[in-house]
């Protein structure tokens, strides 16, 4: 496809604006997925106190409890580390885990009876009904520095930049799909 002169001269002009930025040292503490890491890294370290240090739960466990828990139906570790963005050997040791301690169990999907799906046990039904209000109590906690307005500017901008890296952001667009 061959160039105009307006493209070679748009490619000039947006060269000649990004390269002051470019011409910069990265400062980490302004590139915002950084930014973004480092803030869920330590929301994720403020939340885990609920989960790892009164009932020896680590992160990639809480999130097989977590997903499970809003769901209705079971469904296969390979939603749950696609949903999670967690690697799918870490959700693997997870699940493991969780099987020794009853937490979660097993049930045959019957579409395909060599796959199996996971889903809350009794024990791990409790155990999530009662630790998502004290992870919400939580939440809110950590946002009480945001007003009401901010809170919902957060979760839309949050949405909108899910939405550009085309993320499903609901269980119910996700079962939707079949995406995982």
């Amino acid at each position: 496809m061959a160039r105009t002169s307006s493209d070679t001269a748009l490619k000039t002009r947006e060269a000649d604006e990004a390269s002051p930025r470019l011409k910069a040292r990265l400062d980490l503490f302004k590139f915002v997925p950084f930014r973004l890491n480092r803030l869920a890294a330590e929301v994720s370290s403020a939340l885990s106190v609920e989960y790892e240090d009164r009932h020896g739960l680590d992160i990639p466990a809480w999130r097989v409890i977590a997903t499970l828990g809003f769901r209705n139906d079971a469904c296969s570790a390979q939603y749950i580390a696609q949903c999670t963005r967690t690697h799918k050997s870490t959700i693997s040791r997870a699940v493991t885990m969780l099987l020794t301690e009853a937490l979660i169990e097993r049930v045959e999907n019957e579409a395909d009876r060599r796959e199996f799906r996971l889903q809350l046990s009794k024990k791990g039904r409790a155990l999530y009904e009662e630790l998502f209000p004290r992870l919400l109590r939580r939440e809110d906690d950590i946002l009480a520095c945001l007003s009401t307005q901010e809170r919902k500017q957060l979760s839309m901008l949050l949405g909108k930049i899910e939405e550009s890296l085309d993320l499903i952001q609901t269980s119910k667009e996700a079962d939707a799909k079949q995406a995982y």
